[in-house]
């Protein structure tokens, strides 16, 4: 599918923290009542924002009970930190998610930065460079276990990977992704796919197989055709606990709709 024709998508990232388990799981509901297309998570251990040390849960247990509690939205995380499963482990989860959900399984999948969760849970923290180079061998292995796996994925899982390092993130993402996902203005945006589209260029590849993916807040008025007109057709707002507000992910539902037609 070339960017041009992709149908523009809204997710939804249901933060972890800060709230019961009841609450998260509603809001998932809610979520894909209200017409959204994925309700992705995060894969950290502790709260990102406000208190440090507040309700929290863990990735890919929930994402498992998303899958039977969901029927439409894919699901996924965004994103997996590679440091924390051996990556011939983390392949066999997506696999049995992706056949728990009848295939809605996004496999999202980074490098890993918070310091905290390496830190309490004993991982060993290294460089940003290490980490990116953990996760460029990470890739292949995850490939080549997903494809001796019995019974096999239902489908081929969608990769997606999260960052915006130009030298080696995105390079990866050239190799090994379906799904590119980054964070910025307009501006910002615009420079990363400009490197995303020479990076695919370096090895053969139609840049437009990826999808382009990035995080927005505010109004879709403000921002949304801009992005849109650089290609990016995967809009995903976050929500955090205890409350999980989503009046700003219905105005982009709604722009969705104005837009797709």
């Amino acid at each position: 599918m070339t960017t041009a024709n992709r149908p523009i998508r809204i997710g939804l990232q249901l933060q972890p923290q800060h709230a019961d388990y009841a609450t998260i799981r509603r809001t998932a509901s809610e979520a894909e009542e209200l017409g959204v297309d994925i309700v992705f998570n995060w894969d950290h251990f502790y709260p990102l924002y406000g208190d440090p040390d507040g309700k929290h849960f863990e990735c890919w247990t929930m994402l498992g009970a998303w899958a039977e509690s969901t029927s439409r939205v894919e699901i996924g995380a965004l994103v997996t930190c590679n440091s924390y499963r051996n990556p011939e482990l983390l392949a066999d989860m997506a696999r049995t998610v992706d056949h728990i959900s009848d295939g809605r399984l996004i496999l999202g999948i980074g490098s890993g930065w918070f310091e905290k969760d390496y830190a309490e849970y004993g991982y060993e923290f290294g460089t940003a460079g290490g980490r990116l180079n953990d996760l460029a061998e990470s890739l292949p292995r995850i490939e080549s276990r997903l494809a001796k796996l019995n019974p096999q994925p239902t489908r081929r899982i969608p990769v997606l990977i999260g960052g915006g390092g130009e030298k080696k993130t995105l390079r990866l993402v050239a190799r090994h992704a379906d799904i590119w996902h980054g964070f910025g203005d307009v501006e910002v945006a615009e420079r990363k796919l400009r490197i995303l589209d020479q990076h695919c260029a370096d090895i053969g590849r139609d840049p437009a197989e990826i999808e382009r993916s990035v995080g927005v807040q505010g109004d879709p008025e403000e921002s949304g055709d801009k992005l849109h007109d650089l290609g990016i057709t995967l809009f995903t707002v976050g929500v955090g606990g205890p409350d999980y507000d989503l009046s700003g992910l219905r105005k982009w539902i709604a722009w969705r709709d104005s837009r797709n037609g």
